[in-house]
C-alpha cells in the first residue's frame, strides 16, 4: 500500500483538470512550454525507445484507437475511438475489423484511408523487411499473421491465435498510424501525422517547435497555437524555470518526491501528480566473459538491497516490484505476501549476500581477487543515480564496479548491439499488460531483449497467459512467469520510480496517467487560461 507520505504528496494540490475544467470556457492561443531532458535520436515513434520521443510528438499522430486522455488508469473500459469510428472481433477472437473515419487527410493533405494502416503494421510487425531501420516493439505484433483491407475505410488484423490485449497495444501512445506515401527517412527528419499538430523543425541538443494544425479533422481542436520544447539538460535549471513561470509544464516523468515537495513550497500554483514512472533494472550481457557464468549472474541478483534503492530514490514512498507495475496504479503486480517470497525479495539481505559471495568464491573470485567491470547507464539522473547505488552494493561480492555514462542516442544504440558488460537501465510502461512486458522485455529476439535472455519454455508461458481471457486465472500464470524470471536473472528489478508530472494552475484540461507515461500526450484539447 501506497505509504501516507506518498499519498500526501500526490494529492499536493491536484485536481486534475479533467471533467470540471471541461465545463469551462477554453481560451484559444497560445504557446505550450516543456523543457526535454535530453535530445531524442528522432522524431519516428516507431522508430524509437524512450519516452522522450512519445511525449514531444505524440500530437503530431493519430492511432486507430487511444486511451482517454482525460482517465488517469488506462484499462481496456478507456480505450476510446480515433480514426477508428467501430471496431469489432470475430467468433473466434482472430479476426479484429476496424471501420475507419472518412474525410481525414494528412498534414500535406493526401487522404488517409486503410493502405495507411496496412502499411504501417506491415512495416512495423515486420512483415514487409526493409520498410524501417529498426522496430523496437516488433514483439508487440509478433502474433499479427497479416492484414487485409476493404475499399477505402475498413480493415482487418488478422492474428495466428487469441490475443486480448491486440485492441490495447493499437491503443498506446507508441501505435501511431504512418502515411504510406512517406519514407521512413523523412518520417525520421520531418514527420507527417494527422494529428492536432504539424512539425516544423526539430534541432537537436536545442529545441522542438510543434504549431497547430487548421485542418484538423476534430472541429475547434486543438486550441493552442503550438507547443515548443527546449532542450534542457540540467533538472536544476528544469525545475527553477517552472517556478518562475517560465515553463508551463514540466516533463512528466522529472520532478522526484523531493522536488514534488519543495514545489509545494516554493510555487504552490503548481500542481503535481506523482506516480510510478517504471522499473529500474540490472541489465547483463549473459553472452560476454565473466557474465556468461550463471553462478555470477546469481550473485549479482542477491546482492541487490531493494529497499536500500527504493529509500535512497524514492524517500520510502512504495516502490518495490516485480515486472509488472504493482497496485494500486498497476493491475498485474504479485502481491507483497507473495513477493517476498521470491528469489531476492527477502528481508534478509545479509543472508543472501553470504550466499552470493559463496557463488562469486566458487568462480574463483575474492577478496585477494576481485573483478572490474563497467556499469553502462544513460546520462539522466534516474540512471546515474541508481547506477552508483549498485556499484556500492557490488563490493560486497568482490566487485569493482565504474561508471560508463553515455548520452541518450549512444546509450540505446549501445544496448541494442550488445555493447556492454552490465548496465543500469529504467523501464517504462508503454502499457500495464504482461503482452508487451514480457515480450518486449524477456522474448527470444526482442530488439528491447536487452540482455538476449531466451527460455523457450517460459517464452510458451508467455504465450498461454496472452490467450487466457479470464483476468483472475491470468493473474496467476503472470505471477508464475515472474517467479521463474527471477529465477532465471532475466533482468533483476531494483525499484520502480516515483516521480510526477507538474503544471501550472492556468494549464487546463491536462492530465497524468498512472500506469503509463507513454499514452496520455496528445494535448489537443488542452487550453491556457491566461
Amino acid at each position: 500500500m501506497r505509504s501516507r507520505f506518498g499519498r500526501i504528496v500526490a494529492m499536493i494540490g491536484i485536481l486534475i483538470a479533467g471533467a470540471g475544467s471541461n465545463a469551462l470556457a477554453q481560451k484559444r492561443g497560445g504557446v505550450l512550454t516543456m523543457p526535454l531532458l535530453d535530445s531524442p535520436a528522432s522524431p519516428s515513434l516507431h522508430e524509437e525507445a524512450t519516452v522522450t520521443v512519445v511525449v514531444p510528438f505524440m500530437g503530431l499522430f493519430n492511432n486507430l484507437v487511444v486511451y482517454d486522455q482525460h482517465k488517469e488508469r488506462n484499462e481496456d473500459s478507456t480505450i476510446v475511438p480515433d480514426l477508428a469510428t467501430a471496431w469489432s472481433w470475430d467468433s473466434t477472437r482472430t479476426k479484429l475489423t476496424f471501420t475507419l473515419r472518412d474525410g481525414v487527410t494528412w498534414h500535406d493533405g493526401k487522404p488517409f484511408t486503410a493502405d495507411d494502416v496496412k502499411c504501417t503494421w506491415d512495416m512495423v510487425s515486420g512483415l514487409a523487411p526493409g520498410k524501417i531501420r529498426k522496430s523496437p516493439r516488433k514483439e508487440w505484433f509478433a502474433n499479427l499473421e497479416s492484414i487485409s483491407v476493404s475499399g477505402k475505410l475498413g480493415v482487418t488484423f488478422n492474428l495466428r491465435r487469441p490475443q486480448p490485449s491486440m485492441l490495447a497495444m493499437l491503443a498506446s501512445g507508441y501505435s501511431p498510424v504512418y502515411p504510406c506515401h512517406v519514407s521512413s527517412a523523412e518520417m525520421r527528419t520531418k514527420p507527417i501525422g494527422t494529428g492536432p499538430f504539424r512539425f516544423v523543425e526539430y534541432k537537436m541538443n536545442e529545441i522542438i517547435r510543434l504549431e497547430r494544425n487548421p485542418g484538423y479533422w476534430k472541429p475547434g481542436l486543438p486550441y493552442l497555437d503550438g507547443i515548443e520544447v527546449p532542450v534542457v539538460t540540467s533538472r536544476a535549471t528544469r525545475m527553477l524555470g517552472l517556478v518562475t513561470g517560465k515553463y508551463d509544464i514540466s516533463f512528466p516523468t522529472d520532478p522526484t518526491v523531493g522536488l514534488v515537495r519543495d514545489l509545494a513550497q516554493q510555487a504552490p500554483q503548481v500542481q503535481c501528480k506523482l506516480r510510478s514512472i517504471g522499473n529500474s533494472n540490472l541489465i547483463i550481457n549473459r553472452e560476454a566473459p565473466p557474465f556468461d557464468n550463471a553462478d555470477i549472474r546469481q550473485a549479482l541478483a542477491l546482492t541487490l538491497d531493494r529497499h536500500a534503492f527504493n529509500t535512497i530514490m524514492n524517500e520510502g514512498v512504495d516502490g518495490i516490484g516485480a515486472s509488472m507495475l504493482f497496485e494500486p496504479d498497476g493491475i498485474w503486480g504479485v502481491p507483497p505476501a507473495m513477493l517476498a517470497t521470491f528469489p531476492g525479495y527477502g528481508s534478509d539481505i545479509a543472508a543472501a549476500r553470504g550466499q552470493a559471495r559463496a557463488l562469486m568464491a566458487k568462480a574463483g573470485y575474492g577478496p585477494d581477487k576481485r573483478l572490474p567491470v563497467k556499469i553502462f547507464t544513460r546520462n539522466l539522473s534516474t540512471f546515474r543515480d541508481p547506477a552508483l547505488i549498485l556499484a556500492d552494493h557490488l563490493k560486497e561480492i568482490f566487485i569493482d564496479a565504474e561508471l560508463d555514462v553515455v548520452e541518450t542516442p549512444q546509450f540505446y544504440n549501445r544496448v541494442f548491439k550488445k555493447d556492454y558488460q552490465i548496465g543500469m537501465n529504467a523501464t517504462g510502461y508503454s502499457l500495464d499488460d504482461p503482452d508487451q512486458v514480457f515480450y518486449e522485455n524477456y522474448g527470444c529476439g526482442s530488439l528491447r531483449n536487452y540482455t538476449n535472455y531466451c527460455n523457450r519454455d517460459i517464452q510458451a508461458l508467455f504465450d498461454a497467459q496472452s490467450q487466457e481471457a479470464d483476468v483472475a486465472k491470468r493473474k496467476t500464470m503472470v505471477w508464475e512467469i515472474e517467479r521463474r524470471l527471477l529465477e532465471d536473472v532475466a533482468r533483476p528489478v531494483t525499484y520502480f520510480g516515483q516521480q510526477a508530472g507538474c503544471w501550472q494552475s492556468y494549464v487546463k484540461n491536462y492530465g497524468i496517467m498512472v500506469n503509463s507515461i507513454y499514452n496520455g500526450w496528445r494535448f489537443e484539447d488542452v487550453w491556457l487560461d491566461k
